[in-house]
């Protein structure tokens, strides 16, 4: 899972930087875009590969960060970083937010005549609204993400408490407790 994390992460980095040089290119020095429509366009197509790019986390989105908030909380204070924790919150959020969005989606999508398939304006219209919706949560994502990898990578190096381990007591098969009725 930390594999596409990282691969998401990547990702959204080269997509948000070919979005900043075509931004650059196609805006004003005012910032207003030379054209609106095609500009538009193209930020429909940055939101929606975005989201297509978060797809391979989605999945374990909640166990990643199950697991990088039980590390955090088993590191040494001198291992964690004071941001940590607040950057945790922020994934949460922004993962409870994109679920909900997910939600909306699919009842939009049910609600759609049967005529409006993938590839029709009143299919690629909403799509594209939802993407819009979504992609300041997963631009969320993609900037602080790697606080699951940091945290995991002080896990795997900070040194192991000396815990003992819990005594173990064989109960004589003759004492254990007998299905059924007592």
């Amino acid at each position: 899972m930390l594999r596409h994390l990282d691969g998401f992460v990547g990702d959204s980095k080269k997509i948000l930087d070919a979005w900043d040089a075509y931004s650059d290119e196609h805006t004003g020095l005012d910032g207003w875009p030379y054209d609106d429509h095609a500009y538009g366009v193209r930020k429909s197509q940055r939101d929606a590969d975005t989201a297509a790019a978060f797809e391979t986390v989605r999945a374990g989105a909640r166990y990643l960060l199950a697991t990088a908030e039980i590390q955090l909380a088993h590191l040494p204070a001198h291992a964690v970083r004071s941001h940590w924790g607040w950057q945790l919150g922020v994934l949460r959020d922004a993962l409870d937010r994109l679920d909900e969005l997910h939600g909306e989606w699919v009842q939009t999508r049910e609600s759609l005549p049967a005529a409006a398939r993938s590839g029709t304006p009143a299919f690629d219209d909403v799509l594209a609204e939802h993407h819009a919706e979504c992609w300041s949560y997963l631009d969320t994502w993609a900037t602080h993400g790697d606080v699951v990898r940091d945290i995991n990578s002080a896990a795997r190096h900070a040194p192991t408490p000396s815990v003992p381990s819990p005594t173990v007591t064989a109960v004589p098969a003759s004492n254990r407790a007998k299905p059924g009725r007592r």
